[in-house]
């Protein structure tokens, strides 16, 4: 049976922290807001449960899930030498709707699907997410829909969908969405616009003028 707290309510908010950290220690889901949408997420470094995340959302290996960070400190853990243009972009947006895709460390122990060595990692500007990450860690982290289904911006809407398959909903209200965050694609030799999102090409040009968009 699936816990929800209402986080408007400062004791529960605590309490939904507490029981989510568990859960997520425990291997299993917890839906959170972002500053996007809702998302679904799980322990980045437990390969059953984000098996357990891919297969809530009916989505398949080929489409890996991206991670959230709480801090810049956490992004250092995953990723080796950022590219100059990484610190230029997380400087100027993060926290915030722009995901990075970099090469993680060979020597992570993580399954998170068919990345090629790659992970897409963000950092939300949302209090609760953030307060979460603090606390258990980087996490892997989808929208919280099923796979074709529009991405819920309401915790209504998220559980509607996934239902008992979460065990712990932390309800902060309406986020911004529906607009996802902006992707851009840093593993190669040049930076690559992926998805334009809450983030336009012309305001990420800016900081990058090397930005190709396709």
């Amino acid at each position: 049976m699936a816990q929800r707290f209402d986080c408007s309510d400062p004791s529960a908010r605590r309490a939904g922290l507490d029981a989510a950290v568990a859960a997520i220690g425990q291997g299993r889901l917890v839906v959170l807001p972002t500053d996007t949408v809702y998302g679904i997420g799980a322990d980045a470094f437990d390969p059953r449960a984000v098996a357990g995340l891919l297969a809530a959302k009916g989505r398949g290996r080929h489409k890996p899930s991206p991670v959230l960070v709480g801090s810049k400190d956490a992004l250092d853990e995953l990723v080796g030498d950022l590219p100059r243009t990484a610190e230029d972009l997380i400087g100027a947006f993060w926290p915030g709707g722009l995901t990075l895709v970099l090469r993680h460390r060979p020597s992570l122990s993580w399954d998170l699907g068919e990345t090629g060595g790659t992970v897409a990692v963000r950092m939300p500007d949302h209090p609760l997410a953030l307060d979460l990450l603090a606390e258990a860690g980087p996490m892997a982290v989808s929208s919280a829909n099923l796979t074709d289904r529009p991405s819920p911006e309401d915790c209504d809407a998220a559980f509607g969908m996934l239902g008992d398959s979460v065990a712990v909903y932390l309800d902060g209200g309406r986020t911004a969405g529906p607009v996802s965050s902006s992707i851009v694609d840093l593993s190669g030799d040049a930076p690559v616009l992926v998805r334009e999102g809450v983030l336009s090409a012309a305001e990420l040009a800016k900081v990058v003028p090397g930005l190709i968009v396709p």
